[in-house]
Formats: C-alpha cells, structure tokens, sequence
C-alpha cells in the first residue's frame, strides 16, 4: 500500500522530549507497532519508529518488564518480536473466545513429519517415506501447507525433480521459536526418549 505523502513525517528523534519522557514514547510506539501486527516484527520495521541510536533491545526489555503481570507478553520469535498470550490463559481463553482455528490440533504423527522436515529440510516425501518408513500421504502434507507450517523448497533443476519441503516462519511462531537454531538437538531428543537413539 502506497504511504499517502500527505501525512506528516514521524518525528523519530523527539528532542523537544526530556529523555525518560523520549524514551517512554519510543516503548510505547514499539506496544502499538506489535499490538497492530499479526506476525513477528523484525527490528528493522521497529527501528523506524524510534530514534537513531536507540536500543531495540533495551526498549523491548524495558516494554517486556511493563507487561509482567499482565496477561500477555511479547515474544521473540522467527526473526522478530510479536504479542502473545501467556500459556496460563490459554484455558479461559478456550473456553471463552471463538479461537478453533487457531490451534494446531495436530497428531502426533503430523508433529513428527513437521519435525522430520524441520531437521531435514529441504526435503521430498520420497526423504520422509525412508525416514518413517511408509508413504506420507499427499493429504497431510496438503493440510500442513494449508495451515502455511510447510512451504515448497528449491527443486533441481532437472525436468521431473521431485518437489521438496521446508518449514516456514508460521512454523517458527506457532512453536515459539526465534529461529530453526533453537530446535532441539538430536541428543536431547533422545535424552527425553522422543528420539531413537
């Protein structure tokens, strides 16, 4: 969408602001560009609304240290920083809210594939059939894509190159992870007996 050019420029630096009373709008800018986003804001995005110089990471921090108590915190996941709902709430918030397709409601079986394409991507079914031992059905992998957890990775160039699997960044928010460096390692995996050793 095109910026109307109309619209005054955002004052940044705020200067004419003692520095705590600066330093207070820049938090709250950063609270209102994450309560109007529905996806992880990089730092880049948030760097734009604060002065030259200023520290991301502190204002988070400090907006973060606000927030304790409340009932939602902020996040950083898949590159960048976005609210949620602490998991203490998630209960009154099924009871209450109209949220079905918000949750995963995934199958074991499903977690493992996904996990299975995190660790191994990019990867084909043909690569999922060898490591589960029978065919992935092209039902789950579409349903997995539908939910946008899975995208289409690179392909050889050959004709008829199999198509290959990749997580996403929906993937990283929904696991409430900052990036795929944060998944497990295999030794832990199998500590906690999710994992043959």
């Amino acid at each position: 969408m095109a910026k109307d050019r109309s619209e005054p420029e955002l004052d940044r630096e705020l200067a004419d602001l003692p520095p705590e009373l600066r330093w207070r709008e820049w938090m709250r800018r950063i609270e209102a560009v994450l309560f109007a986003s529905a996806s992880p804001v990089p730092r880049e995005d948030l760097a734009r609304v604060v002065g030259q110089g200023a520290s991301i990471d502190l204002l988070v921090e400090d907006l973060s240290a606000d927030l304790e108590g409340r009932a939602f915190e902020i996040s950083q996941v898949a590159g960048g920083w976005m609210f949620r709902t602490r998991a203490a709430y998630a209960p009154a918030i099924r009871a209450a809210a109209d949220v079905g397709d918000q949750f995963l409601d995934l199958s074991e079986f499903d977690v493992a594939v996904l996990a299975a394409i995190a660790y191994h991507q990019p990867i084909t079914r043909d690569g999922l059939k060898d490591i589960f031992g029978k065919e992935i059905s092209r039902d789950l992998i579409g349903r997995l894509h539908a939910r946008e957890l899975i995208g289409t990775g690179p392909r050889s160039p050959r004709r008829g190159a199999p198509y290959t699997y990749v997580t996403t960044e929906q993937f990283l928010v929904a696991f409430d992870l900052e990036s795929l460096q944060d998944l497990p390692d295999r030794e832990q995996l199998e500590d906690a007996g999710l994992a043959a050793g």
